[in-house]
């Protein structure tokens, strides 16, 4: 079990790689951004599955196993499951859970099942990696009936992400997973922190569904549960519609016109004060998180930056911690403003929790995780 096939569709990407985990290489690569505004996911998929047919015609390669990132996996699924008819219609039942996720998750299921029948196919949920939240950090203060009939509680997203940054974090700082409190910051189009206790995820952003927590590219993140009551009734708008407003036009997006941070930092650096007031409010959001995963972990032995924000814009990592000196957080702006690819570590030598800046690999995470479940079946 060496040559896996990874399948990473996000909000605004698809991400699709070869693995070879015995070589710690990948042999075939394709990324496509912005796929839901500009195409439909299945003709994007189209054209890259069969990109990959034809490199497979000209280049041995043979796939071992194909891996899913599937966003919400509810309160049945936490941990990896072989595909099946059964699964994906359980997979199906979740897509008001995660509208911008889930339909581009389970195409790409339905098109390698067609394209790649004798290969295994296998679900790795993003929600799996918060499963051991406590139980006083994942239940939110709603009547009992409908946290058991609806399984209301937090989920926590971005899962292969943050459970890649830790594992790679801690052996950047040589240390052991087990040993390390860390706050992970997964900063894209979708964003979301990790506060991260002896290598579990003990408190997280997101919750119920992708759209809560810090604000984002097209979502909102949190806000007062009336307003979209208030909203509707007001209105008329009919409960679809509001939730398109909260997921598809609200956050960055909703106060600057564009949910691109380049050309929202661009467009502040010439004086557009709607563009400034965008970048405060995502700032804001994100340090004050930041504040809250530090008291909930107590000590904190290293900040992660990760994601397309996160990896490319080094101002915002420099806003992100700004004053936390006072608590043993400083940022060296020379190392932070040279950072380009790869794994850097950007805190100062006074700095008593570390920095870094990790590309992340939600890729190679999923494709060790399916390895590892295969392995129990052989």
């Amino acid at each position: 079990m060496q040559t896996i096939l990874v399948l990473n569709s996000g909000s605004s990407s698809l991400k699709l790689k070869v693995i070879d985990l015995e070589s710690d290489t990948t042999v075939f690569e394709l990324n496509i951004s912005e796929t839901t505004r500009n195409f439909s996911y299945e003709l994007v998929l189209t054209q890259a599955i069969n990109k990959l047919k034809e490199h497979m015609a000209v280049s041995p390669i043979e796939l071992d196993a194909v891996a899913h990132r599937v966003v919400h996996g509810g309160e049945l699924f936490t941990a990896p499951v072989l595909i099946t008819e059964a699964v994906i219609g359980e997979i199906e039942k979740l897509i008001p859970l995660a509208p911008l996720h889930l339909p581009g998750n389970l195409a790409g299921i339905q098109m390698c099942l067609d394209k790649f029948p004798d290969v295994p196919q296998v679900a790795l949920f993003d929600t799996a990696f918060h499963k051991d939240l406590p139980d006083y950090a994942y239940l939110y203060p709603l009547p009992k009936q409908w946290r058991t009939e609806y399984g209301i509680r937090k989920y926590g997203f971005h899962g292969a992400s943050h459970g890649y940054l830790a594992v790679t974090t801690a052996k950047a700082m040589q240390q052991p997973v087990h040993s390390l409190n860390l706050i992970t910051l997964h900063l894209g189009n979708g964003a979301s922190l990790c506060a991260i206790r002896k290598g579990i995820s003990v408190d997280t952003s997101m919750g119920f569904t992708p759209v809560a927590g810090v604000m984002m590219g097209t979502r909102s993140g949190d806000l007062d549960p009336i307003i979209p009551l208030y909203v509707q009734h007001s209105s008329g708008m009919g409960q679809d519609e509001v939730n398109n407003k909260l997921t598809a036009e609200s956050g960055l997006e909703a106060v600057c016109g564009s949910h691109d941070m380049r050309e929202i930092l661009s467009r502040m650096h010439c004086g557009d004060v709607d563009a400034k007031l965008a970048v405060d409010m995502f700032v804001y959001r994100v340090r004050k998180a930041i504040g809250e995963y530090m008291v909930v972990l107590g000590h904190v032995d290293a900040i992660v930056f990760s994601g397309g924000i996160g990896e490319n814009c080094s101002e915002i990592r420099v806003r992100c911690c700004e004053n936390l000196e006072r608590f043993g957080i400083c940022l060296d702006e020379e190392k932070n403003n040279q950072f380009l690819n790869g794994q850097c570590q950007i805190s100062s030598d006074e700095s008593l929790t570390g920095i870094f800046v990790i590309n992340t690999n939600e890729e190679y995470q999923l494709a060790q995780q399916t390895r590892l479940y295969l392995s129990n079946f052989s």
